[in-house]
């Protein structure tokens, strides 16, 4: 009756699962990679800072303050460990590490709760210095309270897109433009987002917001290169508008992202299996609807297995802590799923909805990837362009992506594909002529991220 359960992140899902679990009476073991509690979206100012949660969050701030106050409510009652990287699963055990000490930590059940990434688009030049991904410019503004430049271009697509824009405006800095890859969302894509209408005038009001303060919104473009240099980097971002007339505006520093990739990693090295979703164009975990996994007493929740956003992410952390709780056939846990799971559930269709709506306003450009001239990098870590992806297929047969990585260490790198993998994948697919599902996707191997080299195990 007293079940050891692992949660794998303190994002707005892990603590939601942690708060179903102390609610049924159990001490769950938190992992956190973060300094603090809250995730990418509701990151923790650092001690000293003093800046209003109106600041930092804008029309999120309630649900951020709410959140950090239910993890503060419910730290006695957790093992919450921070700064700690959750590096391999194995059958009944995580492996962690904190500084360069390992411990291994067995699990009845094991929750990840892993969110999301930027989802990239390789451009010429990207790999340039002052080119930032949309999540690392956050990072720097709710982090470090600095901006990534003087004057700073916003390109891509996705919401995060304008709201990071518009947190950069609203804390004073340049922002020189924004350059979305998507049209004005059509009459579809409306319909769908109106499951969440509220959500909907946030984005509306962002806008304005931007509009407002002088920022000029390009929609429809083709990014063309990043321009500068290997010395001074980041110095302009060329790009072809709606009409096909090439434009240019100088900068130095470009914030990138083209919506958000599933951290999808831990699942893979647990041995869960996987599902392509046409509609967004990547490979996904597949759960049941209480986010169990294929693998038993592995379970995934918010966007480290659905991008649903904050919200949904409550949602889905609650529901599979209380099916891991039911599964283990613990009282309180099953009395809990059964007064709420049913609910919990139409929550999460709600939030599906809308994500399928945001997939269809702000569609994948996988046919930008598909044209990269033969001499841009693809993979920043190992410099690899997607010249040498298309010979790998043209001469060598390389048509499924890990044999591609194996001929030319595509995705081989610190990273391990989280920021090429998809723009690859295209590449490939493109230049063998066959849809981007059948190239497959770049297996993840332990670590999951690199280790220092006098790591010691830690006794038991």
């Amino acid at each position: 009756m007293n079940p050891r359960i692992v949660i794998v992140g303190a994002g707005p899902a892990g603590v939601r699962a942690a708060e179903a679990l102390v609610d049924a009476g159990v001490q769950p073991i938190v992992i956190d990679e973060g300094r603090r509690d809250g995730g990418q979206i509701y990151r923790r100012q650092p001690d000293g800072f003093t800046r209003a949660y109106a600041s930092l969050y804008g029309s999120e701030a309630a649900k951020a303050a709410r959140l950090h106050r239910d993890f503060d409510r419910l730290r006695p009652a957790l093992d919450y460990r921070s700064e700690t990287l959750v590096w391999n699963v194995t059958a009944d055990a995580a492996h962690t590490i904190r500084g360069n000490v390992t411990h291994t930590v067995a699990y009845d059940a094991l929750i990840v709760c892993s969110g999301a990434t930027d989802r990239l688009l390789p451009i010429r030049g990207w790999n340039l210095s002052g080119c930032y991904s949309l999540g690392a410019a956050q990072i720097a503004l709710k982090a470090q309270a600095c901006a990534v430049g003087s004057r700073v271009v916003f390109a891509g697509t996705g919401p995060l897109l304008y709201l990071v824009a518009a947190q950069y405006a609203k804390a004073g800095a340049d922002v020189a433009a924004i350059l979305d890859t998507s049209p004005p969302a059509g009459f579809a894509a409306m319909r769908a987002l109106l499951a969440r209408p509220r959500m909907l005038l946030n984005g509306v009001s962002l806008n304005a917001t931007l509009r407002r303060a002088g920022v000029r919104i390009w929609n429809r473009i083709v990014p063309v290169a990043i321009d500068g240099d290997r010395f001074d980097g980041v110095r302009g971002i060329t790009f072809r508008d709606e009409t096909g007339a090439t434009n240019r505006i100088d900068c130095d520093a470009v914030a990138l992202g083209f919506h958000l990739r599933a951290e999808s990693q831990l699942a893979d090295i647990a041995g869960c299996e996987f599902a392509f979703e046409p509609e967004s164009r990547q490979w996904l975990p597949r759960i049941d609807a209480d986010g169990r996994s294929s693998k038993p007493r592995v379970y995934l929740a918010g966007d480290g297995a659905r991008i649903l956003g904050a919200d949904g992410a409550e949602a889905a952390g609650r529901l599979a802590a209380l099916a891991a709780l039911c599964d283990l056939d613990h009282a309180a846990g099953k009395r809990l799923f059964a007064a709420e799971s049913a609910a919990l559930r139409a929550t999460l269709a709600t939030m599906d909805a809308f994500r399928s709506g945001l997939a269809r306003a702000f569609p994948w450009p996988h046919a930008h990837a598909a044209a990269l001239p033969d001499a841009a990098i693809v993979c920043r870590c190992e410099a690899i362009t997607a010249g040498e992806l298309r010979r790998c297929v043209n001469e060598l047969g390389s048509i499924e992506v890990n044999r591609a990585k194996a001929f030319s260490r595509v995705g081989m790198g610190r990273c391990q594909g989280r920021y090429c993998g998809h723009g690859a994948a295209e590449v490939i697919a493109h230049a063998a002529n066959i849809p981007v599902e059948q190239v497959g996707r770049i297996r993840t191997q332990a670590p999951v991220k690199p280790l220092v080299m006098d790591a010691l195990e830690a006794e038991a």
